[in-house]
């Protein structure tokens, strides 16, 4: 089916909008691919070093280029219950590689920092430039010349993009990207989040609330909520780098390893030495992007995508702008009850029909562009399926059933759970902010009350604590924009803000920083682009000022005289607290350097 004409629309934008950019990428990858298989111009000393511990055999079918060559960039490290599944995923693959005629090395390691385990802590200061990071520390491995293709470990919240945007940097080379998949389902997500906001009360002490928190997260794979590393993974399978049907099946189960086996094979079979040949440049184009702005409004995913997918699609030349990911969310239904945004977690999501049952329901009504490439080889049609285990270990897939196995948690296009995605761009007198609603009740969407101003997320929770907050009011936490600080997440805000709305106050956050993966029931502006720190109109806000947020109307202002909020001057901060510390003067380069929110607050673009 050809695509909506709204959804043809706005891609057509996107496309002339690129079209200079675009072509410039395109031209690079090009004359990379030309220059055919790339150890042909290794010396002989370059070659040597490339292959100095493989077994004599290798030796040969790489000097020769006779056998593909696979390159494994992994995020593995055995903190992260996300990425401590991939510890052995190197062996696996290996053995898939030599089983199909070819070779794999691991071509380098990436950081994989963790946003639960830094939430409201220093080390947030340097999440969101993780990103970036992890895109360089792929390329340093990539920079060898030696492969014929990659594969990309990784899953969380600033890892796939970062390896995204490498994967695209390398655009001559096919990508493939193998996930670890989520751990089981343990403490309910809704019981969590009442133990967080009787803890932010005082009701319960530190040990019931640990108790909760390690019944949530309780072993390997990714946490259960729908947050940024569950969305990265919805992400690449309906972006057409996974294989189909590769995203959430659990850590450490025969369908698990088939997968990896299987990419891997794939990953061999598209590079340029065969008949499919998929450099990952070409594979995605603009109707890939705007397949995975769709997806992130049909699951109602994380807000963090409004930055991430802007800088994955900038690295293959892609001009996506929020007014689009705004203009898509009004098109496209929610069809997806997955917590925050429902009680379920990404587990029922699966049992309810998972990605193949979502891609399916979309595709009927011509709300994805089904004429993609994918590393599959076919277009997003072939996604429409659920993998199974065959008999001989090998990945069998049936085509998706056509009613969900539970319609609380996945319904169909014809019955969504609401018309539009959620998640929206708002503009005014304080610049350009983006909110998601999906979670947050109907009667919340338009919020007018006073600001109370704070410079630092703690400050909010010292007033909650001495009941300063009880009263109708938007939190505005300025001075953690990208240049200011490294934009953190302040998810930590949100228990002491949920209490304050369940007493029955008018509450919302404004903020030039990140709210979460997971942002909940609380209206909140975030990602307010110019940042206070560059003299936005967020620093002109005072105390009392009122605000009107509307979620419906797409505003966020200041309701002052016009005249005398232009001529404020900004408030100046003392941020130096900011420049030291667990590794943060490190990054000093990437705060003088970072680019606004909505460009992606990216150092490389």
């Amino acid at each position: 089916m050809s695509a909506d004409t709204r959804i043809a629309a706005i891609t057509a934008r996107i496309v002339e909008r690129s079209k200079p950019t675009r072509e410039r990428y395109l031209d690079r990858v090009r004359s990379a691919i030309s220059k055919g298989p790339h150890r042909t111009v290794l010396s002989c000393g370059n070659l040597a070093h490339g292959f100095a511990v493989c077994s004599p055999s290798e030796k040969s079918a790489l000097a020769g280029d006779t056998v593909p060559n696979l390159g494994i960039i992994t995020s593995y490290n055995d903190m992260l219950s996300a990425h401590q599944p991939f510890e052995t995923y190197p062996a696996l693959i290996r053995e898939a590689a030599r089983e199909a005629g070819g070779i794999a090395q691991v071509a380098g390691g990436v950081p994989a920092m963790c946003d639960g385990v830094t939430q409201g802590q220093p080390g947030m200061e340097m999440s969101l430039f993780s990103r970036d990071l992890i895109a360089m520390a792929a390329a340093v491995g990539l920079s060898h010349n030696m492969f014929d293709a990659a594969v990309f470990l990784g899953v969380c919240d600033k890892i796939v993009p970062g390896l995204t945007i490498a994967a695209l940097t390398f655009g001559h080379l096919p990508a493939v990207f193998i996930p670890a998949g989520p751990m089981t389902t343990g403490l309910p997500n809704d019981e969590k989040s009442r133990i967080r906001q009787l803890y932010a009360e005082g009701k319960v002490g530190r040990a019931e609330l640990l108790e909760a928190e390690s019944k949530s997260y309780h072993g390997p794979g990714t946490c259960t909520f729908y947050g940024t590393a569950n969305s990265n993974q919805m992400l690449m399978e309906i972006m057409g780098f996974h294989m189909p049907g590769a995203s959430f099946i659990n850590p450490g189960t025969p369908l698990r390893d088939a997968l990896t086996r299987e990419a891997t094979k794939r990953a061999l079979a598209i590079t340029a030495m065969g008949n499919e040949f998929t450099p990952a440049g070409e594979m995605i184009d603009e109707r890939s992007i705007v397949n995975g702005v769709v997806g992130l409004h049909a699951t109602g995913g994380s807000t963090n995508h409004t930055l991430h997918l802007v800088a994955m699609a900038r690295a293959a030349g892609i001009e996506l702008t929020w007014q689009d990911v705004s203009d898509l969310s009004d098109v496209v239904p929610l069809l997806a009850r997955v917590y925050p945004n429902g009680l379920a977690d990404v587990n029922h999501f699966h049992a309810a029909g998972g990605m193949g049952f979502l891609i399916k329901q979309l595709l009927k009504k011509g709300l994805l562009h089904d004429d993609v490439r994918t590393v599959f080889g076919q277009g997003l049609g072939a996604y429409t399926i659920e993998p199974r285990l065959g008999e001989n270990g090998a990945v069998v897939r049936e085509e998706a059933a056509d009613e969900s196995a539970d319609p609380k948690v996945l319904t169909t296009v014809d019955k969504p759970f609401q018309s539009n995605g959620g998640l929206k761009m708002l503009t005014g007198n304080v610049g350009k902010a983006v909110i998601k609603v999906s979670a947050v009740k109907p009667e919340r969407h338009v919020i007018e009350a006073p600001a109370i101003v704070f410079h630092d997320q703690h400050e909010l929770q010292a007033a909650f604590k001495e009941g300063k907050l009880d009263r109708d009011f938007v939190a505005v936490v300025r001075f953690q924009g990208p240049r200011a600080n490294g934009m953190p997440e302040l998810h930590r805000l949100t228990p002491a803000l949920g209490v304050l709305q369940d007493r029955g106050h008018m509450v919302a956050l404004l903020t030039d920083g990140r709210m979460s993966g997971a942002s909940g029931k609380v209206p909140a502006a975030i990602h307010v682009t110019p940042e206070a720190i560059d003299g936005g109109p967020i620093a002109r806000i005072r105390d009392g000022d009122l605000i009107r947020l509307d979620a419906i109307a797409g505003t966020i202002e200041v309701l002052a005289d016009a005249e005398e909020f232009a001529e404020r001057e900004p408030v100046d901060v003392d941020l130096s607290a900011n420049e030291f510390g667990l590794g943060r003067e490190l990054f000093a380069p990437f705060r003088r350097v970072a680019g606004p929110a909505d460009q992606g607050a990216s150092v490389l673009f």
